[in-house]
């Protein structure tokens, strides 16, 4: 795996709620990556693949320097709300457990079997894109049923919920809490299917501060 470097100031390689690539100094809970993005030291497209994984920033001791010609970018995430707002599913190979778990969920949310990695892949990629092409305007959903570790947009702002509040997401960390509405649609950051995955029990990682 790999960690961002340190000395030089933040390189654009760390990842919104809203799946954009920037550069700022929030450290990242999590790793990942969407194939080759970069050339040099510059990302130069926003994926390579339908592709999208979070993974450890730890495992088996393995660690390879950043930036390395014709391998993957290394992506960072606040926290794994943060990564699955953007469009990333845990990776089965760092990640085993979450990610048989998130199969899991999807699967009870579906009421089919275990989705392959290819099929999620797939259907994640096209609530991406439906995302990218109506400028975040696209899925609106009951607030009643959105379940923890759901990103919103407040305005242009974006929020994650946690048990009874949405606490907003700035570039430095989590900030400003809301009470959660009751009534009313939300504007949703986080795919539909994650947002399924989500109610049907999957469980992320999400920054104390938020709570």
């Amino acid at each position: 795996m790999g960690r961002p470097r340190q000395g030089r100031g933040p390189r654009r390689n760390r990842v919104t709620p809203a799946g954009e690539i920037v550069a700022i100094p929030l450290r990242g809970a999590w790793t990942g990556n969407r194939g080759v993005l970069h050339r040099g030291h510059e990302i130069v497209r926003a994926y390579a693949s339908d592709l999208w994984i979070t993974c450890r920033l730890e495992f088996r001791g393995r660690w390879r320097e950043q930036w390395l010609p014709h391998r993957y970018t290394h992506l960072y995430f606040h926290d794994e709300a943060v990564s699955l707002a953007a469009g990333h599913r845990p990776c089965g190979e760092c990640r085993h457990a979450d990610y048989r778990a998130y199969q899991d969920a999807w699967a009870a949310a579906t009421g089919g079997e275990r989705p392959s990695a290819k099929a999620m892949n797939r259907v994640l990629h096209t609530e991406r894109l439906v995302r990218r092409t109506r400028s975040k305007r696209l899925h609106h959903m009951d607030w009643a049923r959105l379940p923890d570790g759901t990103f919103v947009l407040l305005d242009e702002t974006p929020a994650v919920i946690v048990d009874d509040h949405l606490t907003e997401w700035t570039t430095e960390g989590y900030r400003t809490r809301h009470a959660l509405p009751r009534t009313g649609t939300a504007l949703v950051l986080t795919p539909p299917s994650t947002v399924a995955a989500l109610r049907a029990g999957y469980r992320p990682q999400i920054d104390d501060a938020a709570r």
